[in-house]
């Protein structure tokens, strides 16, 4: 992956690389390092089309860093303490009756990894997906593979500005960059991912079976081939389902998916990271390094902790000296710092076995099948060191036992699993503010750019 990405970021510039017609300018000279967007939407090598694969993963992955930073603040699993720019703090935890606005700090009037990144990502899949189709050098099944994949990564995208925005609504029709289509709603949206995704499983399914025809990098280990991409497919299904409430959906899913009750509770598909010419994981931090920039365990999250629960140990360290922060509304202490990452090339997975368990107790709970909800929540408990269930049977302590494993299990992830959790449950209020004095924020705006481009287009 190292050489291949180096300089993947520029071969798709899909959307805002379209230059104006301008007389006076001349004839651009193609760089044959990296191939424009015309020059792989037709007959395409197979050259070509790895190397949109490839980038198709890089891209993928670009969401990572703001989303893990910004939205797990926001649900208040970390702060991310920045004591070169205390907006990171007085921004992002809303202090000092700070809100979010089009151009909300830490965003830009792109949206960084929270719209524009995503956006990114789905173009570039819309590429792969019409170079594979209007190519003569693959045949029939790989081009299905390719599309099945592409689909599979824009449907996990579209859910990272969807739940950003929330119900200011996001564009799903981005395949003209110079003509989007309309904003439709949360729900819209959801609905829409659903058919992309299933658009894309079937698509897997009609490239027959055994290896994927194209080289994917080791976050894809055990998942590289027709099967394993299927799996990943309706894993990221049963995810959507529980933001679209169809509980019966979510099993469904996760019955094709790469669940495994008894299996390796980290086991999934991953974003890798490695030394230059790639890039480092972005969220490793050398154990009580000397520095006043990182990512720290939010105070809530050590005292909601159960005595003895063994993911307390394995995600948090506590430093042998406390990281301070201060701005104008008060100090902010780390004493704990993110243990996940044995080194700053370490894969970072998007979707892992232990969310799909949970899944499946949060869709039992739902559809009032309580011994089927503590089944699976006690694989959680019993790993973590907690013992069996114990508590009451009714939906409601049950989503209760649930939500609390979700924010320990799933801690920290590039996703913002508790603040979205908690709004779906309309529970924002009970994420706690006293320790930052900051407010709890339910979505964000489209980022200012988008605005002033449907001013210009009237789209």
């Amino acid at each position: 992956m190292k050489n291949t990405l180096k300089n993947i970021s520029k071969v798709i510039a899909v959307a805002g690389a379209l230059a104006a017609c301008n007389p006076l300018q001349l004839d651009e000279i193609q760089d044959p390092n990296n191939p424009s967007v015309g020059s792989v939407s037709n007959n395409a090598s197979r050259e070509q089309i790895q190397f949109l694969v490839t980038g198709l993963e890089s891209r993928h992955r670009g969401y990572v860093t703001n989303v893990s930073q910004a939205w797990n603040t926001f649900g208040r699993e970390i702060w991310y303490l920045n004591a070169s720019d205390p907006r990171f703090q007085t921004d992002w935890l809303g202090q000092n009756g700070r809100t979010p606005d089009r151009s909300y700090f830490g965003f830009g009037n792109t949206g960084g990894g929270s719209w524009a990144a995503p956006y990114q990502a789905i173009n570039q899949a819309n590429v792969l997906i019409t170079a594979a189709e209007n190519t003569e050098n693959i045949q029939a099944p790989a081009r299905s593979a390719v599309s099945g994949f592409a689909k599979t990564i824009q449907g996990y995208q579209y859910m990272i500005p969807a739940n950003f925005v929330y119900e200011n609504g996001i564009r799903m029709d981005v395949s003209d960059p110079l003509n989007p289509g309309p904003f439709v709603s949360y729900e819209q949206a959801l609905d829409a991912i659903k058919v992309i995704l299933d658009e894309g499983d079937a698509a897997l399914q009609s490239a027959g079976s055994g290896a994927f025809p194209f080289t994917l990098t080791r976050g894809f280990n055990g998942f590289n081939t027709i099967d394993g991409l299927r799996q990943v497919n309706r894993a990221i299904t049963a995810r959507l389902n529980a933001y679209r409430g169809d509980w019966q959906g979510v099993l469904t899913a996760l019955d094709a998916s790469f669940m495994d009750l008894g299996g390796d509770l980290n086991a999934g598909p991953a974003h890798p990271y490695g030394a230059s010419p790639d890039i480092f994981n972005p969220l490793f931090y050398v154990p009580n390094a000397a520095i006043n920039t990182i990512i720290v365990v939010h105070p809530s999250v050590l005292e909601d902790a159960t005595p003895g629960d063994l993911r307390v140990a394995s995600k948090f360290l506590e430093r042998e000296t406390p990281v301070t922060v201060t701005t104008d509304a008060g100090a902010l202490v780390g004493t704990h710092q993110d243990a996940r990452w044995s080194s700053n090339a370490e894969s970072i997975p998007f979707i892992r076995n232990e969310e799909l368990i949970l899944l499946k107790a949060e869709a039992h709970a739902n559809l009032n099948q309580a011994d089927l909800a503590v089944d699976a929540i006690n694989i959680i408990r019993n790993a973590a060191g907690l013992g069996d269930y114990e508590g009451s049977s009714s939906q409601a302590a049950l989503i209760d036992e649930i939500l609390y494993q979700r924010r320990y299990s799933l801690w920290a992830e590039p996703w913002g699993h508790r603040w979205i959790d908690a709004r779906r449950y309309n529970r924002l209020s009970e994420i706690p503010t006293s320790f930052d004095g900051g407010t709890i924020f339910q979505q964000f705006p489209h980022p200012q750019a988008e605005l002033s481009w449907e001013e210009y287009t009237g789209n």
